[in-house]
């Protein structure tokens, strides 16, 4: 991409980088760029009380693609990056709306996928209503880790008999649809193998049921549950949006970076 960030303004000014965060890699990078240049993480605001990363940070949605569009022209923001949760789709495509329509570049930074290794029973699907439809079958005792959002998909007739163990940083929400059987865990990862293990096994879960997030933070229920030879349901995760460029690391994007800038952010 031929575009400089120095190239944006008249005026001599640090360049601007807006970061969609949210995100273990998005706290890591605005570390990077803080001090080095002007960086703002946006936050979702789902989280009642977030690790806040440093740098200047705002906190709530940007009204669609089009606020998000007149952010960034507002803030003269010279590069977005798209640091947000692999399952969070929507913002990401009002990203690449917004930062077209302001010729803006964008960059997504999303951690690597889990791959299945020797030992595993995977049973990947789509959606949170197909990983509903996959449980009769599988196990009655459910660990369900993935997120507090989404619970109406697993409040079906046919999951009456099924418990559902819902860890989450924030309790779920309290109105209907939930499923019939819920207990909420409160937490926040990085988790240990050993405290997965103990998990599993004090309320004897027999099925696993989690997001494709990605990363070490709460990898270990992975191997937890292949230990116990226990099934687990893998949502998979969205696309990013077309012609959006991907790097896996907050060092790639620092790079990137670097690169649109002629290599000021460089070293």
């Amino acid at each position: 991409m031929d575009i400089s960030l120095t190239d944006r303004s008249p005026v001599a000014r640090p360049p601007h980088v807006l970061v969609l965060g949210g995100t273990t890699e998005a706290r890591l990078l605005a570390g990077t760029l803080h001090g080095r240049l002007r960086v703002t993480s946006s936050l979702a605001g789902r989280v009642a009380r977030p690790v806040l990363p440093p740098g200047e940070v705002r906190i709530g949605g940007f009204g669609g693609a089009e606020g998000l569009e007149r952010w960034l022209r507002e803030h003269r923001v010279d590069a977005l990056i798209d640091a947000t949760h692999p399952f969070a789709g929507t913002i990401s495509f009002n990203a690449a709306r917004a930062a077209s329509a302001a010729h803006v570049p964008l960059l997504a930074l999303r951690r690597p996928s889990w791959v299945p290794v020797a030992g595993d029973d995977w049973h990947r699907t789509g959606s949170l209503a197909a990983a509903a439809e996959a449980l009769p079958g599988l196990g009655r005792r459910v660990f369900l880790t993935t997120g507090r959002m989404g619970l109406a998909a697993f409040a079906r007739p046919d999951l009456d008999d099924h418990w559902f163990l819902v860890r989450s940083v924030d309790a779920p929400d309290p109105e209907p649809p939930l499923p019939a059987r819920l207990e909420t865990l409160l937490d926040r990862g990085p988790f240990t193998l050993e405290g997965e293990r103990e998990l599993l096994r004090r309320h004897r879960v027999d099925v696993l049921v989690t997001k494709d997030s990605g990363g070490a933070a709460t990898a270990p229920k992975l191997a937890a549950a292949r230990e116990a030879g226990l099934p687990v349901v893998v949502v998979s995760r969205p696309p990013v949006p077309d012609g959006v460029p991907v790097v896996t690391t907050p060092d790639e994007a620092a790079r990137w970076l670097a690169q649109l800038s002629g290599g000021e952010l460089s070293g």
